[in-house]
């Protein structure tokens, strides 16, 4: 009996992967002999919207849709978006929008660009609206750029301004008895905070304080242009929270009206002009995306070199998370230069930065590269410390108002848990030397006092070689980047008045300086770096990250922030927080 069970669950499981092996090799092969191009009936709306991950280039996911680890969802590259955009405002079979967005996944700086892409569309002549069942604030802020926009009458509104968190470790490092040897540079270079008090410092305070205050204003700002309502009103219905439902809303004029889903289509309809809704062709993003090539014919290529995430040594690949690998990075800036169909360069920055000495790797290609043809510039959400680093190699910076940028400082994280393993796992260590320096990166003991000295010295050395190569990228003296510099945050906005950024703008204006720079007109085709991983590589990177999602929920989110305590030993560039509006 014992063999006829093993014997049937060999099958069941030997069938079970085999339709799973099948349904995978239809996918792969409907992703790759599918469909090339769509044809777009006259008369058709594009359908947007903006609730899965954003990042900056999208990947397409052959999975998607079907009952499998991997397969859960597309993710939007707000590059291709905004040039899908532009595409379909020149399109004459497109005559409108459609956006929907509830709680899109991206920080200010990203939904600004996406939201200016609309305004763009509108002023082309065509229209755009908006109808979601509920908004959060970044939802609202993109959808202010529409001529309309309804919600469903029962919908949950937020409209109450930004508030950036402070998260804390020292009482979860304090119980595990592992204690953090700190070194920094810079009164406001507040990343190792975390590690060291329970509160921010009043330094940080500030800092943060200016931030969002600088941002909000812009955010204000855009939807007052929008609307029509006066900032000053705008600002208190948002300090006081007075619009938290649909109709709340629409009495105060942030909406236009609370509607159904079967109201939002009848007003479609007579947009169009048809009067069945079996004529009504809404084109979702996706498959209007497969309609066009973004790439157009042309022996001049402008190379876009997307930094997204978390600078580190070594190479990009094989990675859930978005990383600037120095080695991949160096070697694709390094080809650009010596290819002579390359004629310029855009850096398309979205980093916290990370390795001091990786950045530096980056920024030395930039500078060789700059030297032989134009090197653009463009901030996404964050371009700041190392990812600023980068960034000041080039002949011009553009960011936008709600960039994060700044935070040129330098700091540096050594563990000590040699506690943990006594108490906790009764582990202990001892060690003999030739010397008065022992291991420079160990765990199993403190620091002596030698080797304290001898680490805040390398840091003090590499912060006055940031503030040169910032100073010389910037056209500034040492003093006066030193006087913006000491580790601060600045927003975009702020950037550009203290220098530290050049013009206030997105992807499309730094394409068009690197065009003009390169003296190629309109005769030109973007290329973007590094090129896309297999879909088999990307299919099991995405498999093992919704498992981990799956099984971690909410937790998720705090598991990746414990997760990068361990990129912080060593000398760090990096930014001490995260900005998402929500």
């Amino acid at each position: 009996m014992g063999f006829f069970k093993a014997f049937l669950s060999s099958c069941l499981g030997a069938l079970v992967a085999m339709i799973i092996f099948t349904i995978l090799v239809i996918a792969v092969i409907a992703g790759m002999t599918g469909e090339k191009q769509v044809i777009i009936k006259g008369n058709s709306i594009l359908h947007i919207t903006l609730d899965d991950p954003i990042n900056e280039l999208e990947v397409e996911n052959p999975l998607a849709g079907l009952p499998l680890p991997g397969s859960s969802g597309q993710n939007i590259g707000v590059l291709q978006l905004i040039r899908t955009i532009e595409h379909a405002q020149n399109d004459d079979n497109i005559k409108g929008i459609l956006l929907q967005v509830e709680q899109p996944q991206a920080s200010v700086a990203t939904l600004d660009e996406i939201r200016q892409a609309l305004i763009r569309f509108r002023e082309s002549g065509k229209w755009v609206l908006a109808y979601s069942a509920n908004m959060s604030e970044g939802a609202y802020f993109v959808a202010s750029a529409a001529d309309e926009i309804y919600m469903n009458p029962e919908g949950r509104f937020e409209f109450n301004g930004l508030t950036a968190q402070f998260m804390s470790f020292k009482k979860l490092l304090d119980k595990l008895s592992i204690h953090p040897q700190v070194f920094r540079v810079g009164e406001f270079k507040s990343a190792v905070e975390p590690f060291l008090m329970e509160k921010m410092s009043q330094e940080n305070r500030q800092q943060l304080s200016s931030i969002i205050e600088s941002i909000h204003s812009h955010i204000l700002e855009r939807v007052s242009e929008s609307r029509g309502i006066p900032v000053a009103e705008l600002k208190h219905i948002a300090d006081n929270s007075l619009a938290r439902d649909a109709k709340q809303a629409v009495s105060l004029n942030l909406i236009d009206s609370a509607l159904y889903s079967d109201d939002v289509e009848e007003i479609l309809m007579d947009r169009v002009g048809v009067s069945e809704r079996d004529q009504l062709s809404l084109v979702k993003y996706g498959r209007y995306r497969k309609s066009f090539s973004l790439s157009k014919p042309s022996s001049n290529e402008i190379a876009v070199i997307v930094a997204e995430g978390t600078i580190l040594p070594g190479k990009s690949d094989d990675q859930t998370q978005p990383l600037v690998g120095a080695e991949t990075y160096v070697k694709l800036i390094r080809r650009a230069r010596l290819s002579n169909r390359i004629k310029a360069i855009v850096l398309r920055v979205n980093s916290p930065g990370g390795e001091f000495q990786a950045s530096d790797m980056i920024w030395r290609e930039l500078r060789l590269a700059s030297e032989v043809k134009p090197v653009i510039a463009s901030m996404g959400d964050y371009a700041a410390s190392g990812g600023y680093y980068l960034a000041m190699a080039c002949d011009t910076i553009v960011a936008r108002p709600a960039t994060i940028t700044g935070s040129i400082g330098i700091f540096g994280v050594i563990f000590d848990l040699s506690d943990f393993f006594d108490e906790k796992l009764g582990i202990t260590f001892d060690e003999v030397r030739t010397g008065k320096f022992g291991e420079m990166f160990t765990v199993t003991r403190p620091l002596t006092a030698e080797e304290r000295a001898f680490w805040q010295q390398e840091l003090d050395e590499s912060y006055e070689t940031f503030l040169e190569k910032a100073a010389e990228g910037r056209g500034m003296t040492k003093d006066a980047v030193r006087a913006v510099a000491a580790g601060r945050v600045w927003s975009g906005e702020e950037a550009s008045e203290i220098g530290l950024v050049d013009v206030l703008g997105g992807f499309d204006e730094a394409v068009q300086i690197a065009a003009e720079r390169a003296g190629v007109g309109d005769d030109y085709r973007l290329r973007y770096y590094p090129e896309r991983k297999s879909f088999l590589e990307l299919w099991l990177e995405q498999a093992q990250e919704d498992q981990a999602r799956t099984e971690m929920g909410d937790l998720y989110r705090w598991y990746n922030e414990v997760k990068k305590i361990s990129e912080y030993q060593g000398a760090q560039a990096r930014l001490p927080f995260e900005f998402v509006l929500e």
